[in-house]
């Protein structure tokens, strides 16, 4: 990231950070990016601290910060807030929902892992060029393997 002491047009600042011009009028709009005075020309004139605000956005994205949420939490900052404890808060939900995440695709995984186990069973003893009938075992909740997560599960049709 390269800071400058000028002021920085759109495609610039979107070189500088990897992002459209789209992106950046969108977070305008939003209120993530601070109003961006414009040019007698119509140009937009981005501040020179604008490369690090959209790496900050960038960044809490990758870790599942919303661009609702980001518009709150600076909003807050610029409003010369300190939102610092919603953050933390905020983060510690979010981390607290990928364990929940990582547990239930772990849990699927090993569902997974049975099923494949059951089924290369179930193809072996499959005469050659026969159904084997993979995919109908898994039309009722009976055919799955214990522990199968409930979004692997279907209701039984009648």
């Amino acid at each position: 990231m390269r800071e400058t002491a000028k002021p920085l047009r759109s495609g610039e600042l979107a070189r500088l950070t990897g992002v459209s011009t789209d992106t950046l009028r969108h977070y305008e709009r939003l209120g993530i990016l601070p109003a961006a005075p414009r040019t007698t020309a119509g140009y937009r004139m981005y501040a020179p601290d604008a490369p690090e605000r959209v790496h900050l956005v960038r960044q809490a994205m990758r870790l599942g910060f919303t661009l609702d949420e980001l518009t709150e939490i600076l909003g807050a900052r610029d409003r010369g807030e300190v939102p610092c404890g919603r953050v933390l808060a905020m983060m510690e939900a979010k981390l607290g929902a990928l364990e929940q995440r990582i547990r239930e695709l772990r849990e699927a995984q090993r569902a997974m892992q049975a099923l494949v186990r059951n089924w290369r069973v179930q193809l072996q003893r499959t005469p050659r060029g026969s159904k084997a009938g993979l995919l109908q075992s898994l039309t009722t909740k009976a055919d799955l393997p214990a522990g199968a997560p409930e979004h692997l599960k279907r209701r039984k049709q009648t």
